[in-house]
């Protein structure tokens, strides 16, 4: 941006109430700051990716989403939210220095703040949460799908443990981090007996937290999200999340229209703010624009 005279520096100058986000990878500044990278390196850099995985496993990234979406996009936002907020104050803008390393970090906050608690201080993949605990984990059904447990709390293990068909007080102590591994086999084996549906018949009325994993092309038509309407169709048939979340007074209305391709509508824009058709043209020879218009499915 400052390559082509609209930094911030120059902008605020023309408007001070502006504000101006970048929203990068390592941030404005630092070592790293003009390097190349993408969501695996981000996540690697702020520590977290350190804890992801299972025991004796390389340490894996679940797909982009914690640094590119929640801890670049999402936090950008909240950055953006908060600045607008200021400036009803203070009538200035500022500028939001928005680095996904930093994003993922802060949004991982509660794992700086609780290493030093007994149910985070083993190593990765032998935690509470990290897949070690035998009631906060996944385990296959007779029909190769899965079911999700997370029975944390001692009156949600116990219903947990009923569901099953065990007898509570014939297993070591929950909390008994040594005979974890041959609770999870146990456990393993008795999930393995019936179907995911049959699980579901057990668990859905009852507090143990046991839910199935819903396969993706499935979780619009699962009951509770169906009933809430939480995923939407558009006019071609694509299914998406409803934007969340949903406010009481001002909730979004969402768009049913198929997501445009890129520089569908880029002409239609130039013109509405006074571009001839010459300029368009020129801008588009010298591919500083990029023009598509969709074909038609015949």
């Amino acid at each position: 941006m400052e390559k082509l005279g609209l930094g911030p520096d120059i902008l605020l100058q023309d408007n001070p109430r502006l504000i101006y986000a970048r929203l990068t990878g390592f941030g404005q500044s630092g070592k790293y700051a003009s390097l190349a990278g993408h969501d695996i390196n981000y996540l690697a850099i702020s520590g977290v990716l350190s804890k992801l995985g299972r025991k004796n496993e390389n340490p894996y990234a679940p797909a982009n989403i914690l640094a590119d979406f929640a801890g670049g996009g999402v936090l950008c936002a909240m950055g953006i939210i908060v600045a607008l907020y200021e400036r009803t104050k203070s009538g200035k803008g500022q500028i939001i220095d928005a680095s996904m390393v930093e994003g993922v970090a802060y949004l991982s906050s509660f794992l700086w703040k609780s290493q030093n608690l007994s149910f985070w201080s083993r190593a990765r993949g032998e935690n509470l949460l990290d897949s070690g605990a035998p009631f906060y984990e996944t385990y296959e059904t007779s029909d190769g799908k899965f079911m999700a447990v997370g029975a944390l709390e001692p009156h949600f293990y116990e219903k947990f443990i009923r569901g099953l068909g065990l007898d509570l007080h014939k297993l070591p102590s929950q909390m008994s981090f040594s005979h974890w591994p041959e609770m999870k086999k146990m456990f393993a084996e008795v999930f393995r007996k019936k179907s995911q549906a049959e699980w579901c018949e057990v668990f859905d009325d009852t507090d143990a937290c046991v839910t199935p994993v819903v396969a993706f092309d499935e979780a619009a038509l699962h009951p509770h999200n169906k009933q809430r309407g939480s995923f939407i169709k558009n006019d071609q048939g694509e299914i998406s999340p409803r934007p969340s979340p949903l406010l009481s007074r001002t909730p979004a209305t969402p768009s049913l229209k198929r997501d445009p391709v890129v520089g569908e509508h880029t002409e239609e824009v130039l013109l509405e703010n006074g571009f001839s058709r010459e300029e368009i043209s020129q801008l588009r020879s010298l591919q500083v624009i990029e023009l598509n218009r969709p074909k038609a499915n015949l």
